[in-house]
């Protein structure tokens, strides 16, 4: 092991990041919330491997160093958690809402959304009031146009952040946990203004410019064209049509769109080039200063503003970081683009916001970037001369394209259950006119502006996204050009990155043993069984896997969770064609249905349940409605659904198991407000 870890000396850094990530992964992957005993524990602990450090051989310090990183990363994780803590709403509420606006997006269902904060509800304290809460607009509006900084008063129905729709699932809560989010709603009533907008806050001032500009954008550029060119401007993608978007999806082209790291990267990548290309033609200037160094700091300087001027969000500020690290090394005299670097902004990010390495922003654009400069930096031992000039930009542009979507497939694939066929093929064609047109084309907008000549930038950007929906239309149209995939199981995605990272990071021949983690993440995948039967947590929605795909008990309502059980299974049809499929015996509000020796009946509303005698001969019971206690069969009514959230059914050797939310993810912060009392007490 001594003469192994030496041999790795110099190339260990990279390491430090997925330690890291594995501490992170501890803290959210138990069943329970640490107490301040166990936290002054690992602290100890982390304290104890660090003084381990220069009592190791050279050939072992890694081996201390490594474990505090892990401990690190859990540390940092409990911290971040409990310091984002705030009231979450732990009923159905329904009542006047008031507060200031401070986001305007829109929902899944196309619906104006919006996040307030410094928000008052009926008769509810403070201490009790979520500091956030988010509000999908339906029905008649059009009284108030809202605007960041206004405070609103309208009447809502508010209720907690839903948790996963089955065991290992997708947990909005969680991520609402993390965003502040205490209540998401809706209202049908008109939304009206309490008080005009308030200067002072800095954060809102800057929102109000990008809404300003976003409006600008799309005066000037119409339909799709101003959509487009706003979102990639302003992070506004409000005005986005959904028919756009499922083109965009289909053709792999989405990642356009999100103001990351490609953006950045164009974005930096075009400003250092002119300026250091500008400075060059001052001879004066040049003699006395690096151009190459003031271009470097030109292009942080105007990141910093993109940065500040796209909202700031969790991709964005990836994005932004993983650029400063790359422009402050070419400060240094450093290579811009090594393991290294990469390293050192995961580890900002990670520190900064733990919970994004979850997330498919995350894994996709350290994957990306991580293969890039892999895979470029081996191939700078060979000798390129041999190509024509001409053809490696092109050459360049396609294997990118190539090595990025072939990072990236199994991870979009993993949290979107869709794989784009021709994705290579629309970003070869795409990514090289948002490099050279529609980037340049909106710096040059923006230094027109100030003189009144913005139109000649836009329109330029015009052009390169109308060929950019263009080709994101004709892909999508393609046959075949959408395939799906079912969700794999929890240890998929860490084996598959483990085994991807020796091959990445571990120096000399072991490094091929990274196949065999990645090869058997393809086999668990391939072998993921998916859930007999599905129940959801509102008990009025139950989905049972048959010979043509799953079966739904009811062709409309608890769409989310249609529409997400059936992604999983990688077959998203619409839920009332799902209805239709055979499996369940449905009669009016009543369903029935035998799984092994199991037999099950689901029962919608107080009249369904009140014709149950006992259990009728059932086995297990599913109601949407509170059953009185004393039955003779497993209830699940929806008091019980609601502390042990969606549950998922399993046959084994004929018999069924059943397996909660809860079973899966504990009581946590999150989800549980048994554990937050605890926490707050135990920290106290």
């Amino acid at each position: 092991m001594d003469n192994g870890l030496l041999r790795q000396q110099g190339h260990l850094f990279g390491w430090s990041p997925v330690l890291f990530a594995v501490g992170i992964s501890l803290y959210f992957g138990v069943r329970f919330e640490a107490g301040i005993a166990l936290y002054a524990g690992a602290t100890v602990a982390l304290l104890a491997c660090l003084g381990l450090v220069r009592l190791c051989p050279d050939g072992l310090r890694a081996l201390p160093i490594g474990l505090a990183l892990v401990l690190a990363g859990g540390l940092v994780a409990g911290v971040r958690a409990h310091s984002v803590a705030a009231p979450v709403l732990d009923f159905r509420y329904y009542g006047p809402v008031e507060g200031r606006v401070i986001e305007i997006d829109r929902s899944a269902s196309d619906a104006v959304r919006l996040t307030l904060d410094r928000v008052v509800l009926e008769d509810m304290s403070p201490a009790r009031t979520p500091a956030r809460v988010r509000l999908s607009l339906h029905g008649q509006q059009g009284y108030v146009t809202p605007e960041p900084g206004q405070t609103l008063i309208l009447t809502g129905h508010l209720s907690p952040p839903a948790g996963p729709v089955e065991p290992d699932g997708f947990d909005f809560r969680r991520m609402a946990w993390f965003e502040g989010l205490g209540a998401v709603g809706y209202t049908r009533t008109p939304v009206l203004l309490a008080r005009p907008a308030e200067d002072g806050a800095a954060g809102l001032a800057i929102y109000r410019v990008r809404v300003a500009i976003s409006r600008w954008v799309q005066t000037a550029l119409p339909d799709e064209r101003g959509a487009f060119a706003a979102a990639i401007m302003t992070g506004d993608r409000s005005a986005m049509g959904q028919e756009v978007l499922e083109d965009l999806r289909a053709s792999n082209l989405a990642h356009l769109l999100a103001i990351s790291g490609l953006h950045m990267g164009l974005l930096t990548g075009f400003v250092f080039l002119v300026m250091r290309n500008a400075l060059l033609l001052w001879p004066g200037f040049t003699l006395r200063h690096p151009a190459k160094k003031v271009a470097a700091f030109c292009a942080l300087v105007v990141a910093a503003g993109y940065y500040a001027m796209s909202g700031g969000n969790v991709a964005t500020e990836r994005a932004f970081i993983m650029v400063s690290v790359m422009l402050v090394a070419v400060m240094l005299d450093r290579r811009a683009l090594t393991i290294r670097a990469v390293a050192i902004a995961a580890l900002i990010v990670l520190v900064l916001r733990p919970e994004a390495l979850s997330g498919p922003g995350f894994q996709m654009s350290f994957a990306a970037t991580t293969a890039l400069v892999a895979v470029f930096g081996f191939l700078r031992r060979f000798d390129m001369d041999w190509l024509p000039r001409r053809l490696r930009p092109a050459l360049g542009v396609v294997l990118s394209s190539l090595i990025a979507g072939l990072a990236t497939a199994p991870i979009s694939a993993a949290h979107f259950n869709q794989v784009s066929h021709y994705g290579l093929l629309a970003n070869v064609l795409s990514v090289p006119v948002m490099g050279t047109l529609v980037m340049p084309a909106a710096v040059l907008a923006a230094v027109l502006a100030p003189v009144g000549l913005s139109g000649i930038g836009l329109w330029l950007m015009g052009l390169g996204i109308r060929w950019i929906l263009f080709i994101a239309d004709w892909v999508s149209g393609l046959e075949g050009a959408v395939g799906h995939v079912h969700s794999p199981a929890p240890p998929v995605l860490g084996l598959l990155a483990f085994g991807a990272l020796v091959i990445v990071l571990w120096q000399g021949r072991w490094r091929l043993a990274g196949l065999g983690p990645a090869a058997l993440a393809g086999v668990l995948w391939l072998t993921t069984e998916r859930p007999v039967l599905l129940i959801a947590d509102s008990g009025a929605l139950i989905g049972v896997m048959g010979d043509q795909g799953r079966a739904l008990s009811k062709p409309r309502g608890d769409g989310f969770a249609a529409r997400a059980w059936l992604e999983n299974d990688g077959g998203p049809v619409a839920q009332a064609q799902a209805f239709e499929r055979p499996g369940l015996s449905i009669e009016g509000r009543r369903q029935e249905v035998r799984l092994g020796s199991a037999h099950l009946v689901a029962v919608r509303g107080k009249m369904a349940l009140a014709d149950v005698v006992d259990c009728d001969g059932a086995d297990i019971l599913v109601s949407n409605q509170q059953a009185r206690p004393g039955r003779s069969c497993t209830v699940l009514d929806i008091a019980t659904l609601r502390d042990s959230g969606a549950i998922a059914g399993y046959l084994r050797d004929g018999e069924l198991q059943l397996v909660s939310v809860r079973d899966r993810t504990g009581e946590r912060l999150w989800n549980s407000r048994r554990a937050r009392e605890v926490a707050r007490l135990a920290w106290r």
